[in-house]
Order: C-alpha cells, then sequence, then structure tokens
C-alpha cells in the first residue's frame, strides 16, 4: 500500500512508459471487435492461453509436471495426483477458471484469500491464510548459498496493511486518478512487497494482476498468456522487481518505475502476439499455406514450434513440420538447436 500513499508514485510518469501506454490504449480497442466478429478462434486462442498461463505461472516457482500430463491436470480429467507438484498445478488451474468466469466479484480481501485456497485445495488444504509467522524473502545463488532479498511485513501487521492495500487500489481506480495499468502495477509490487502468505505469493499475485488487467479494459491476457510472457524473461522479471522493491520498506521510499515498465512491456507483446495471431487465424487458404502465412508475414523472426501451435489451433505438429523443413530447404529459414529446445528464424 506504501505506492499509494504519495502523490508522487504515480506522476509524473517517464516518457518511455507514456508511450508504452498509448500503444496498449490503441491496441486495447481491437478487442470488443474480434470478441464480436471472430468468437470461435478467441475461444481457441483462450484456451490455448489457459494452458499456458497454469504451466509457466507454475514453472516460475518451480512447479513442473511432465507434459503428457498437462492436458489432463489443465482440463480437470485428472484427479489422482502422482506428486505435491501436480496438486499445486491443478489448484493454479482453479484459481485461474475461478477468474475466467463471468462474475468473479470485485477486488478484495476476501478474494485474494480465496484464490489462495484454490491454489492449495488439493496440496495441504492450508491455503486461504495470510502468514501466522514472520518470513524473509531470500534468493538462492548457484553454489546454494542464499542471500535474504528483502524481509517481509510482519505476520501480526500483514492484515491490516493488504486490507489498507486492496481500499487504497479501489480508491484509486474508482476517482481516475491514474492509468489504471499503472495502478495494477502499483497493486502487484505492493502485494509481492507484504508477502502476506507463507507459499504462493507470486502465483496469486500474477492472477490477480491478469485479473486487474481485464478488469479495467485490458484483457488481452485471457488470449496471449502473460504468466507466459513473464516465464520467458523471468530474469527481467526478477530485476524489475528487485530495483522498484528497493527502498519500499524506508517508508515507501521507492520508485515503481522499473517494475512497472517491465509488466507493461509484456502487456504491449501481449497485444502485439494477439494481433499477430488473429491475423493468421483468420487467413484465408489451406493450413499449410496459413502456417507459411505466419512464419513469414505475422510472426516473430524468431520463434519456436510452440509459438506456432498457440497462433493456431486447430493445425497438427505433422503439418507445422512440414512447412517449416519446406522453408527451410528453400532458405526462408533456418534452425538453431535441435530437439525440444530449438529455435527458428528468418533469413
Amino acid at each position: 500500500m506504501r505506492s499509494f500513499q504519495s502523490p508522487a508514485t504515480f506522476d509524473p510518469v517517464p516518457g518511455a512508459i507514456v508511450a508504452v501506454l498509448r500503444a496498449i490504449d490503441r491496441a486495447s480497442g481491437a478487442e470488443a471487435l474480434y470478441r464480436d466478429q471472430l468468437p470461435q478462434l478467441l475461444e481457441a486462442l483462450r484456451e490455448r492461453a489457459r494452458i499456458e498461463s497454469v504451466t509457466a505461472s507454475s514453472a516460475i516457482e518451480g512447479v513442473v509436471v511432465e507434459p503428457n500430463r498437462v492436458a489432463g491436470l489443465v482440463g480437470g480429467r485428472t484427479h489422482r495426483f502422482r506428486d505435491r507438484n501436480e496438486k499445486e498445478f491443478a489448484g493454479y488451474r482453479a484459481a485461474l477458471d475461478y477468474l475466467n468466469q463471468d462474475d468473479a466479484g470485485g477486488l478484495s480481501v476476501g478474494l485474494l484469500l480465496h484464490l489462495h485456497r484454490l491454489l492449495f485445495q488439493y496440496a495441504d488444504g492450508q491455503g486461504g491464510n495470510f502468514n501466522t509467522q514472520d518470513n524473509l524473502v531470500t534468493d538462492r545463488a548457484a553454489d546454494g548459498t542464499r542471500t535474504v532479498r528483502f524481509e517481509p511485513v510482519s505476520a501480526r501487521e500483514t492484515p491490516r496493511y493488504v486490507e489498507e492495500l486492496v481500499t487504497r487500489t479501489q480508491a484509486k481506480l474508482a476517482r481516475d486518478g491514474a492509468h489504471p495499468l499503472l495502478v495494477a502495477s502499483a497493486f502487484a509490487l505492493d502485494l509481492l512487497c507484504i508477502h502476506p502468505f507463507a507459499d504462493g505469493n507470486g502465483r496469486v499475485t500474477r492472477l490477480i494482476t491478469s485479473y486487474l488487467l481485464g478488469e479495467t479494459g485490458y484483457g488481452v491476457g485471457r488470449y496471449v498468456s502473460i504468466e507466459a510472457l513473464i516465464y520467458g524473461t523471468k530474469d527481467d522479471y526478477y530485476s524489475a522487481l528487485s530495483r522498484s522493491t528497493n527502498g519500499w520498506f524506508d517508508d515507501g521510499n521507492h520508485t515503481l518505475w522499473p517494475w512497472a515498465g517491465y509488466l507493461l512491456d509484456q502487456v504491449a507483446t501481449a497485444y502485439a502476439r494477439f494481433e499477430a495471431r488473429v491475423a493468421a487465424g483468420i487467413s484465408p487458404g489451406t493450413k499449410q499455406g496459413r502456417v507459411r502465412d505466419f512464419v513469414l508475414l505475422h510472426g516473430p523472426a524468431t520463434f519456436r514450434i510452440e509459438d506456432i501451435r498457440s497462433a493456431l489451433p486447430g493445425i497438427t505438429d505433422q503439418t507445422i513440420r512440414l512447412v517449416l523443413h519446406e522453408l527451410r530447404d528453400a532458405g526462408q529459414i533456418v534452425s538453431d538447436g535441435a530437439g525440444r529446445a530449438s529455435r527458428w528464424r528468418r533469413t
């Protein structure tokens, strides 16, 4: 809540962030249009983003499951879990699905606790409660040594801090005194600094951040997983958080901009990918032609097979690989690496 205690947190906004906000605002206008005109395509993109969000946000915290188990766990068809990772993976799916329903309720302390309860409902049944003991947030180096990143709010003060954070966020959004994406950024930063739970703080924060974006008119996370974008840039994610966290515990003597800039860049990237995937999805012609158009015209210059799968739901891996090999033989793309980690790039 300390980000909301000083007007200087939101003003003046750096020019680079103003530019990103303008780009996002322009892109967000197409969402409603596509929802009306392309419901089937968007539903396919939404399901793919759902899978990616559960997988990526869990993986950021080291919660990884076997690839052949993902579909059953995300689809809710698997009820016999092999280990704790699968239980927490299924819990994230349940929490995400709760937020994706038509009326998940507005931002509240109760919503945060409920998401935490859902996250750990299969694991130990201890979710849905704030910290009962003080803790430390640490970083672990490659050699196994740990250093203290910061000391969160005490367990005794946590309920008051969370309540004040929610109240100040609601008021800031209602007054329309700052861009809602900046308000969502500040909320996420403060919640992570308060660190209200014994476990699951990052996952709950990513869930509620995507929810806040959608509630304020920026619903691209439903169709392009922002969690997956964060996972792909997680070093930058932690670096930005560290720079904005510095000084937060000294009476709010910190800056929001490193973290806000990082988060807004991911939102802008999500909108760019959304536009590319819609363009690829409505391209006329055969399935091979749609893959070819995406690779050569719409997709990023460097990409993985997973990017094509996400952009073109319903097209088989066999068709994708056939087109890639044809384009490679024609000298239009080259492959870097082999196997699951391989990347392709246009020449």
